[in-house]
């Protein structure tokens, strides 16, 4: 087992840590697929409102690979298909029946997945819906069916707030997991899969000692596949390697050992406006307001799918994506700003700088989505380069992007970059480099593909 330590990053410790407890919920009233939430896919649909569908049945395809397929988190009717700007697809809600009926699939055992061809695999995954929950660095696409990666990657962290912790989606489900494993080798074929965790994580190295290949610590976001394929490869053959999150494995696991499409998620629920910080086993697809019926806060809540740094805003009456484990609460912040606030030491304040007093003291905080200031230029600070993780001197890929030297920015390393977000949130100057970086990375990936 290798160890790796990553020097650079930011980790906050902050108030709203979901507490390990797992809940069960309720089944909920409906569910629903966000295509919008999946990155570069050009959705078809394949229902309509009314239509009756199963638990597995097709809802939409990518145009671009019409052979890869999104099904039904569900059994019931189309209730709901919502449009945003420029007819964007947003939601494709389900209502529920008493009694889901379920697509049936092929079921595989051990020995028949060690025996399968590999091309029959792909496509029985394709065809169960799981190969969505596979995806190729750098740009974070789903992987290409046809390619043969270097690596898959899975990692089993939490590094960013407040993610599902991996503890309580594997308790009883080791085996599973497992199974999980030995899918992903037959896709790698002869390269390697490369499990990885953090030494703190003591349940994960206890039951899967023998199935780790590296330890990883450091402070957020060392956990990601993107960080670690950084410090690893040695050649630029591995760019293209694939990773899987942890939870995902179980979900491709599930459908060969039920042949059903797998509906079952593990959802952690945290921040500082949240009133029951916990995890809760419930399902794909789940609406938000089930998740976190009552929030009762002084002020304005914003409900953030996804961890704090790499989420987004999204309205209490939607759902969690497929890709979101996690919803945060977190309050807006948009209260008036206190009297001689310059001249307050900042106790309670979260700084990455020496700003306030909290820099120096380990108690946990209270964050909020004030930015408190508005846009500047670069002063040339170094915070951002300081935090990123794989040094691609943000400052300086910034300014090349802003002038339209994008090969400059390329040559900076803006492909190796993982969309962490720490840039922008140490950034004093307010500017939002995370933004900047994600879309200037799918506009360089676009033109590959229109060419």
């Amino acid at each position: 087992m290798n160890e790796l330590r990553i020097k650079r990053g930011y980790s906050l410790n902050l108030v709203g840590a979901p507490s390990p407890d797992l809940e069960q919920l309720n089944r909920p009233d409906r569910v629903a697929v966000l295509p919008e939430r999946i990155p570069f896919i050009k959705p078809r649909l394949k229902v309509a409102v009314e239509d009756t569908v199963k638990v597995g049945s097709v809802l939409f395809i990518d145009k671009r690979r019409p052979e890869i397929t999104f099904l039904s988190p569900g059994g019931g009717k189309i209730a709901e298909i919502n449009f945003g700007p420029r007819r964007v697809i947003r939601e494709i809600v389900v209502a529920l029946d008493e009694k889901e009926a379920f697509e049936p699939f092929p079921k595989l055992d051990g020995t028949e997945i060690d025996s399968i061809e590999r091309l029959d695999l792909i496509t029985t995954i394709i065809n169960g819906g799981m190969w969505p929950l596979i995806r190729e660095l750098p740009y974070r696409d789903i992987a290409r069916p046809e390619a043969m990666p270097p690596a898959i990657l899975v990692g089993m962290d939490a590094k960013e707030p407040f993610l599902a912790n991996p503890e309580s989606y594997l308790k009883g489900n080791v085996d599973l997991f497992r199974s999980g494993l030995r899918i992903l080798r037959r896709l790698a074929g002869e390269n390697s899969v490369h499990l990885f965790t953090s030494p703190r994580q003591d349940y994960v190295r206890q039951t899967l000692g023998s199935d780790i290949t590296c330890l990883v610590s450091g402070p957020y976001p060392a956990d990601d596949p993107g960080v670690m394929l950084y410090h690893t490869k040695t050649s630029s053959s591995e760019n293209r390697a694939w990773f899987v999150q942890g939870q995902d494995v179980l979900m491709l696991a599930r459908l060969f050992a039920f042949g059903r499409y797998p509906t079952e998620r593990v959802v952690a629920v945290g921040g500082s406006a949240a009133d029951r910080p916990r995890h809760f086993r419930t399902r794909l697809g789940v609406p938000l307001i089930h998740l976190a019926p009552e929030v009762k806060h002084n002020g304005d809540v914003r409900y953030t799918a996804g961890g704090l740094f790499r989420g987004y805003a999204i309205p209490s009456s939607s759902y969690l994506g497929i890709y979101e484990t996690a919803l945060n609460l977190v309050p807006e912040g948009n209260v008036p700003g206190e009297l001689l606030g310059l001249f307050r030491p900042g106790p309670r304040k979260p700084t990455f700088s020496r700003a306030f007093t909290s820099r120096v003291h380990r108690r946990a905080l209270t964050v909020d989505c004030n930015v408190h200031g508005g846009d500047r230029a670069c002063i040339a600070c170094g915070y951002c380069t300081y935090v990123c993780p794989v040094d691609i001197l943000p400052q300086f890929t910034y300014k090349a992007l802003y002038a339209g030297e994008v090969e400059e920015a390329l040559s900076h390393g803006l492909l190796d970059c993982v969309e962490c977000g720490l840039c922008s949130f140490v950034c004093p100057s307010k500017i939002d480099l995370y933004e900047t970086f994600k879309q200037a990375k799918a506009d360089v990936y676009l033109e590959q593909l229109r060419a």
